[in-house]
């Protein structure tokens, strides 16, 4: 029969014996419940990660197209390292996939709080769902609003 205690007291050492359990094929000794938790938890993270990713990126396309006078080379990083980031994780993670539009619609109001808390503007300025598609989310050419040299300038 397992002992659980250690989940509790020291969570990486009873990953670690979990993990020399499962080589072992030890079986009978596994805290499976624990395990099973554990599991299911990784999964969660998975779709929370890409809720966060698509919320950084929203809210930095809403930055770009809503306050123009203040676009970056910093903004501009962020939207093309979460592009990536987004699209390697699903890539990863094939089945997030279709997860993608609900996710984008659930990080949206997040994107929107980041957007008004580092521009100042009222939330009224922003568009009360998601403005921009999937696919152009996704987009690496993807900027909305007027055009930015920034933009062009970074391609040469």
């Amino acid at each position: 029969m397992p002992d659980s205690h250690l989940y509790k007291q020291d969570f990486y050492a009873w990953t670690q014996v979990q993990v020399k359990l499962l080589r072992q094929q030890q079986w009978g000794q596994l805290d499976l419940p624990h395990v099973i938790e554990e599991i299911e938890a990784l999964g969660k993270q998975q779709r929370q990660e890409l809720r966060h990713r698509l919320s950084v990126l929203l809210g930095h396309l809403l930055k770009w197209e809503y306050q123009p006078q203040q676009r970056s080379r910093s903004w501009l990083a962020t939207i093309r390292i979460q592009r990536r980031d987004l699209l390697q994780l699903v890539d990863d993670n094939p089945s997030l996939k279709s997860y993608l539009d609900e996710a984008l619609a659930i990080a949206y109001p997040n994107a929107k709080d980041l957007a008004m808390g580092e521009t100042d503007l009222p939330e009224l300025t922003f568009p009360a769902t998601c403005p921009y598609s999937l696919a152009d989310v996704l987009r690496d050419r993807f900027f909305p609003g007027e055009p930015s040299d920034l933009v062009n300038n970074s391609e040469s």
